[in-house]
Parts: structure tokens; C-alpha cells; sequence
């Protein structure tokens, strides 16, 4: 199987990559939760371009989060609709106006609505190349490591590691699985109707889970044979300290949020409303 249809950590020369893991993490985190409570648009944009720009600097190839990427494309298209239908008002509530663009009836659709359904968007762009380049560009060892650095009780530093390692392991499974399904001639390709590939993608969930149980109790077993718990410390090969561009970065993350904060005060709220 091709390896670059794997989402999962691609070792790489990069500025993101030689990132300690703990900067990169805290960095998605604040980020992220400054784009979940703002809704300046002005500020969402900025945001956007410069998180398209890191999946750039990162030497990130399409190839490898096409098939996350239209998952997640289809799931906000689905979600976009879903406010839009229930309450297709919601917009000139907020915005307090009401610009009309095509009068019909309960959907009538307005400036107000479609701008709000805008920063929806945005906060998709912003946030999903940023848990992307955090995935692709982490090594899970070297971020388990951090963890433990900074306070974090090493088994669950360690329980995190293995699931960012499964993560591709899972995939490689599903492939590996979703062939051996189309060698019998179960066809699960574009070729095949919806309603079949659906039904194939079912066939192939049970055999995964029974793979997935059964190396969970092979890593158990292995852990507990070198009697991993037993004791309160432990070191790491990987361990990476902090270097400069780990605070700088870290600084930038807080300098986005503080910014978040200015827009709030400046705004009145987390709205930004060009329609006053």
C-alpha cells in the first residue's frame, strides 16, 4: 500500500518538524480555542492563510490527507446545511438586520445568514490543517516524552504515544483489509454503487475491531512481561528539550490569543458585525 495514504506522523527536515512536540501541542490548542470563540472574521481569515501556509512549510503532499480532508469537507457541507435548515433566520438574529438576497418563504436567505455561515467555514480551515500538521510532523515517542517533562504522569504521556502510533496502524489495517475484500470480488472502488460500498465498508469494520482487540492484547502482554508501572519514573531516549524557536512559537500562540481577547473588548462580544 502506498505509505503516503497513511495519516500519520512523516518524518521530515522541516522548521515544524524539529518543533518539540509539547510546543506544537500547545500551540493547536490555544489556536484552536481562540478561533472556537471568535467570530471576527478578519481575525478567522488571517488564520486561515497562515494555517494553509504551515501545511506549505511543512513539505505536506496532498496525497497524503486527501481522504481526511474530503471526510471533513463532506462532514461541514452536511453541517453548514444543517444550520442553514433549522434555522435559516439565525444570521439577521444575530446581526440584528436583515438584507434579503432570495426572498422563499421560512428558507429565505440573507447577508446576515450567509456571512454567519462564513466564519463557520473558516473555523473548519483554521482548525483542521493545524491538527494535520500536528499528526504529520509529531513523533509520537518524542511527544510522549514532553508530556512527561512538564508534569504529565508517564503512563498516560506513554498511552497517548501508542495512540498516535495506531492511528496509521488502524488505516494500514483497513487498506490491507478493504483488498483483501476486492481480491474476492467485493468491489469497494468508485466503480461500485454507494449503497455497495457502504455495505463493503460494514464488512470490513468487524474484521478491523478483532484486529485492533487482538494487537491491544499483544502490546498488553509485551508491557506487562517488562513491567511497565512498576515504577514511579522512568527516562526517555527521545526526550527534546526546549530551544528558542519552541518559545518563540509558544509566544506567538499567546500573543493569538491575546489578540482574540482585543477583538472581544473592540467588538463587543465575539461578533464582528459589518452590517451596523
Amino acid at each position: 500500500m502506498n505509505s503516503e495514504k497513511v495519516l500519520g506522523y512523516q518524518p521530515g527536515n522541516t522548521f515544524i518538524h524539529h518543533l518539540n512536540a509539547t510546543t506544537k501541542l500547545i500551540f493547536l490548542l490555544l489556536v484552536s480555542i481562540a478561533c472556537m470563540v471568535t467570530y471576527d472574521t478578519r481575525f478567522l481569515a488571517v488564520i486561515c492563510v497562515f494555517s494553509l501556509a504551515c501545511l506549505k512549510l511543512a513539505n505536506i503532499k496532498w496525497q497524503q490527507i486527501s481522504f481526511i480532508v474530503k471526510f471533513i469537507l463532506a462532514f461541514a457541507i452536511i453541517n453548514i446545511l444543517a444550520v442553514f435548515i433549522f434555522q435559516p433566520t439565525y444570521g439577521q438574529n444575530l446581526y440584528e438586520s436583515k438584507n434579503i438576497l432570495l426572498k422563499a418563504g421560512y428558507f429565505t436567505v440573507t447577508k446576515e445568514e450567509l456571512f454567519y455561515l462564513l466564519n463557520l467555514i473558516l473555523k473548519y480551515i483554521c482548525s483542521v490543517p493545524l491538527v494535520l500538521l500536528f499528526l504529520l510532523t509529531t513523533n509520537p515517542s518524542q511527544f510522549a516524552s514532553s508530556l512527561n517533562k512538564i508534569g504529565i504522569s508517564y503512563k498516560i504521556s506513554y498511552a497517548v504515544s501508542l495512540a498516535l502510533r495506531y492511528i496509521p496502524t488502524i488505516q494500514t489495517d483497513y487498506w490491507a483489509i478493504s483488498a483483501a475484500q476486492q481480491a474476492r470480488g467485493n468491489e469497494l472502488s468508485k466503480k461500485a454503487s454507494l449503497g455497495k460500498r457502504i455495505k463493503g465498508t460494514l464488512n470490513i469494520v468487524m474484521p478491523l475491531i478483532f484486529s485492533s482487540i487482538d494487537r491491544i492484547d499483544i502490546i498488553s502482554t509485551a508491557m506487562q512481561l517488562r513491567r511497565f508501572g512498576s515504577k514511579k519514573k522512568r527516562t526517555w531516549y527521545v526526550y527534546k528539550p526546549f530551544k528558542p524557536a519552541d518559545y518563540a512559537v509558544t509566544l506567538l500562540a499567546v500573543v493569538i490569543v491575546v489578540i482574540v481577547i482585543i477583538l472581544w473588548q473592540l467588538n463587543g462580544g465575539r461578533f464582528y458585525n459589518p452590517f451596523r
